[in-house]
């Protein structure tokens, strides 16, 4: 499945244990010799909400959260008949987040709207400053250069860098040296943004932990929120990715963020699981 091209390798562990899902991580996401996808994620079960899920990136580390599995996670378990629900609690390790789902003319999920939470302006824990925040603030790249952005976490770190032209820029040689700049102690997610004349946000994304990829729904969140923080956009506003748009409402009433956007179903199969 994927959400805005941000493509995962979904499997339900929901009456079964995957083994070492760190490791199939990284043998199934390989483009040329596994499934291939930004990563493996799994649907569980959970004590403190209707499912769970756990996320690995493509070189076996675990994430946090992410907003364009949760919304794919939405669409898998209504259309398969796991839950009749509209709005799902989903357990992850940013939290419970609360799925909404639009289900079309033929009975099948095509857009899903998460309430993320409230974002983070302050982590020490993911930002080595004084007080754990950053608000157009240097980090200096571990190549020496120094970038300015700010900093949101979304329960996983961000760093968003706005910049004249997003197009023209390097991200594949420039993500990596932020990414494990000393500034970030869990390493950081880099997304680079610009602001284009109809107000739509154009954004790229280093992921940490699977490098570019087409799309990042927290990132999106950040992107926006940091574009609100900065003056640069209003609080509601389209973030334009590889792989789609997604919509971003960080609500003044209570401050949390409601993303909305697409899952896609691409295709089911088996694999043959041989314990190492």
């Amino acid at each position: 499945m994927h959400g805005a091209g941000n493509d995962y390798i979904y499997v339900e562990t929901l009456t079964q244990d995957l083994p070492q899902p760190e490791h199939w991580a990284k043998l199934w996401s390989d483009r040329h010799t596994g499934i291939g996808g930004d990563g493996l994620v799994l649907i569980t079960p959970s004590d403190e909400a209707d499912f769970g899920m756990r996320i690995f990136n493509n070189d076996g580390s675990e994430a946090r959260m992410c907003g364009n599995a949760s919304r794919c996670i939405g669409k898998y378990l209504y259309d398969k008949g796991l839950t009749s629900q509209t709005e799902v609690r989903l357990a992850t390790l940013s939290g419970v987040k609360v799925l909404r789902l639009k289900v079309g003319d033929d009975g099948l999920v095509e857009e899903v709207t998460v309430d993320m939470g409230q974002p983070c302006l302050a982590a020490p824990s993911q930002l080595a400053t004084p007080d754990g925040s950053l608000l157009e603030g240097e980090v200096r790249a571990t190549d020496g250069f120094l970038w300015t952005g700010t900093f949101v976490s979304m329960g996983n770190p961000h760093f968003v860098v706005f910049v004249d032209d997003v197009e023209a820029l390097d991200v594949a040689a420039v993500g990596p040296t932020l990414e494990f700049a000393e500034a970030f102690p869990e390493r950081c997610n880099i997304e680079f943004a610009s602001v284009r004349p109809d107000g739509t946000i154009r954004m790229r994304v280093w992921e940490r932990g699977s490098g570019i990829t087409m799309a990042c729904g927290t990132g999106a969140c950040a992107t926006a929120v940091a574009a609100a923080l900065t003056h640069r956009a209003p609080r509601r506003s389209r973030i334009a990715m590889d792989g789609g748009t997604l919509s971003i409402d960080w609500r003044t009433a209570d401050g949390r963020v409601m993303m909305t956007g697409p899952a896609t179903h691409v295709f089911d199969g088996t694999i043959s699981l041989n314990i190492p």
